[in-house]
């Protein structure tokens, strides 16, 4: 043996992976005690400390229009006992060296191994025989309203107080919110009802991990925690959350002093750890987003540099789970961040992943796995999971075996099922006057909410009106700007031709388009070599619509409609009374008036650029199968026809539908009869 000399490594290969590590979990020893409350004990001897959790597995409870009734019991528990008073309490908590703290349903308590006794006793005291006085109930209220009205300019806190409403819905529990009102309704009363109501031990588990022999802690527990009474179970049932929406969308909440996008794609997800997708889901998830190599991260932070990060996330619960795909960014680059983050999605939904991507993924949830065993708390919460979850008890001793036998082709079926991309909302906490305007140009169709998840009407960013600037100079700006009213009455027919492209539509079209005074129209589209594929026509008195050789005449209502309308210039009929100037804001970086016009029970809205005085963007609203439907019409490129301007461009975006029309010719007062519109 040559002494020094070391073997020699081939470092031109890449070693072989050794073999998957062995998960031998030692099973938590369990007792139960006779008023329900269930035990599990993992003794671990290597460093002298011990911890109890306590975990009451009650069903999540809607509080109403007492919201915060929850928080104020949880504030107050663990301040002194019946026994001891509160500073006494918390001053022997501080000489052991522990610690004990409470929620609602839940109690924490740790310290050296040497005052397990002790410790045990303040934990039991506690919670048996808290010390809830109205004294302490105000002072917790106080705080809890002024912790609320801190939190209304935090973006974070609007977007996660709006997500959870709007996701779940305010009737279930995991969509209310508290909010100062709640708070006020609130007596000391309630507090205690909902102590004795719902902090018993009929659903109670305590884990207790650390420097301890089983024998004597049962004894313990035994001692303490058998006063704990048994109260008569709570039947309730569990409000059925909302429903995905329909259609993907923006839910847009206006901050004006927000100086980042919080930006969250989320649906809602019928998934359960006992579910056989779980692990599947786990590794598509780490794969999109779930850490720093994610498509979403990799696309958002390293290529584009829109955000410090972009995380996914899936929460599989017993009740209702949700993936959500998150990030902030900056104000200009919002529309962005949400055009690549579906982009994204799709792309995990549509692409097999990767074979390394894959790899990588099941690599780092084994590394993961592994060090976490090294903790007892970890066996602790495997062993409480599977109480809680209904899982069978080889979950975690088969968990890598599971992980690493999901396949690419598992991991596009599972993101397909769960990754709800087309039924998605789109929940925005942002600034407004910023951002709006691109996020507007996604085509996404978008929907406005207050800070409290109401529905609200699109914000309006308006700037000071410029002294004489009325409605009708408005209208009189206009008429001058494409010729003059009295020209303009002179036009009788328009005879307009376009090229048409319709998103998601892949063959180009073209557009008949003839209108006749005072409200007759007919519309044609084709593509070549396909012939005329729509129709639509209205002759001043009947209508239809023909599609493929099906033909629909126009209801009642559409008929009114049509005949209320006026297609050419319909400013010179306006009524001076249902027309006001409501603001002066922005399109394009252009500051426009924006007019308000009523017809009828209809209402919608004209924008007009400020400085050329012509119409750039009509907004109206109609009802569609239950739903309102926004469409908005937008206009430019004007150029004359027998001195008279005409918009060649047109954009018109209605719900999810975006169409485009570039008008290549215009014909005015020539090429039309009655007959078109028959």
């Amino acid at each position: 043996m040559v002494f020094g000399a070391h073997a020699q490594i081939d470092r031109s290969k890449q070693p072989e992976p050794g073999p998957a590590p062995k998960i031998d979990l030692k099973t938590p020893q369990e007792f139960t005690l006779k008023n329900g409350l269930k035990v599990l004990v993992v003794e671990n001897h290597k460093l002298p400390r011990v911890s109890f959790s306590l975990t009451i597995d009650n069903k999540p409870v809607l509080d109403g229009d007492k919201a915060g009734v929850s928080s104020l019991l949880g504030a107050m528990l663990g301040n002194g006992t019946t026994n001891i008073s509160k500073d006494d309490f918390n001053n022997e908590v501080d000489f052991l060296g522990a610690n004990v703290s409470f929620g609602a349903t839940s109690g924490f308590a740790s310290g050296l191994s040497k005052y397990t006794s002790r410790i045990l006793e303040l934990m039991a005291d506690a919670g048996i025989n808290p010390l809830l006085v109205e004294e302490e109930f105000n002072k917790e209220k106080t705080k809890l309203i002024e912790s609320l009205k801190s939190n209304e300019k935090s973006v974070d806190a609007i977007a996660s107080r709006v997500g959870g409403a709007l996701s779940y819905g305010t009737n279930h529990p995991y969509g209310e919110f508290v909010t100062e009102a709640t708070v006020n309704n609130v007596t000391f009363a309630d507090v205690l009802a909902y102590y004795e109501k719902y902090f018993n031990p009929n659903n109670a588990y305590l884990v207790v991990v650390g420097d301890v022999e089983f024998k004597s802690i049962k004894k313990e527990i035994e001692n303490r925690f058998s006063k704990w009474e048994k109260s008569v179970d709570v039947q309730s049932n569990v409000p059925q959350a909302k429903a995905n929406e329909q259609y993907t969308q923006i839910n847009f909440v206006d901050m004006p002093n927000a100086v980042q996008s919080n930006i969250n794609v989320t649906n809602n997800i019928d998934l359960k750890m006992n579910d056989p997708d779980y692990h599947a889901v786990l590794i598509a998830n780490k794969i999109l987003g779930g850490g720093f190599n994610s498509y979403l991260n990799m696309n958002l932070r390293e290529a584009h540099g829109y955000t410090y990060g972009a995380r996914s996330g899936i929460d599989a619960d017993k009740y209702v789970g949700t993936f959500s795909a998150t990030t902030a960014v900056r104000n200009m680059v919002t529309d962005s961040s949400v055009v690549e983050s579906l982009k994204e999605i799709n792309r995990i939904k549509t692409e097999p992943v990767d074979a390394t991507a894959l790899k990588n993924a099941k690599a780092k949830y084994v590394g993961d796995f592994v060090l976490a065993l090294e903790r007892p708390q970890t066996i602790a919460r495997y062993a409480l999971n599977i109480k809680l979850n209904n899982l069978p008890s080889d979950f975690y001793t088969t968990y890598l075996q599971k992980i690493n036998a999901v396949t690419a082709e598992d991991v596009m079926r599972v993101a397909n099922k769960y990754f709800k991309s087309e039924n998605a909302r789109i929940i925005i906490v942002g600034k407004g006057s910023e951002v709006l305007e691109n996020l507007e140009k996604t085509g996404i169709p978008i929907k406005y909410f207050d800070t409290y998840a109401n529905p609200i009407d699109k914000p309006v960013f308006s700037k000071p009106i410029p002294n004489g600037v009325t409605a009708q100079t408005v209208l009189d700006g206009y008429f001058t700007a494409i010729g003059g009213k009295d020209k303009a009455k002179t036009v009788k027919t328009v005879h307009s031709v376009a090229d048409v492209k319709i998103e998601g539509v892949p063959i180009p079209l073209k557009a008949d388009m003839k209108i006749m005074t005072p409200n007759k129209e007919s519309m044609e589209m084709s593509a070549e070599g396909m012939g005329v594929l729509m129709k639509q026509k209205f002759d001043g008195a009947a209508g239809y619509m023909e599609q493929q050789g099906m033909r629909k005449d126009l209801s009642e209502e559409e008929l009114a409609d049509k005949k209320a309308e006026n297609s050419l210039f319909p400013e010179l009929y306006f009524d001076a009374s249902a027309v006001s100037l409501e603001s002066m804001t922005t399109i394009d970086g252009n500051d426009v008036y924006k007019l308000k016009v009523v017809e009828g029970d209809k209402e919608s809205f004209r924008y007009y650029d400020a400085k050329t005085g012509l119409l750039t963007r009509v907004e109206s609203t109609t009802e569609a199968a239950g739903q309102s439907v926004t469409t908005t019409v937008d206009y430019g490129n004007y150029s004359p026809v027998n001195e008279i301007k005409f918009p060649y461009s047109q954009s018109i975006k209605a719900g999810p539908q975006v169409i485009n029309m570039n008008i290549t010719n215009v014909k005015v007062n020539e090429g039309v009869t009655e007959a078109d519109f028959k």
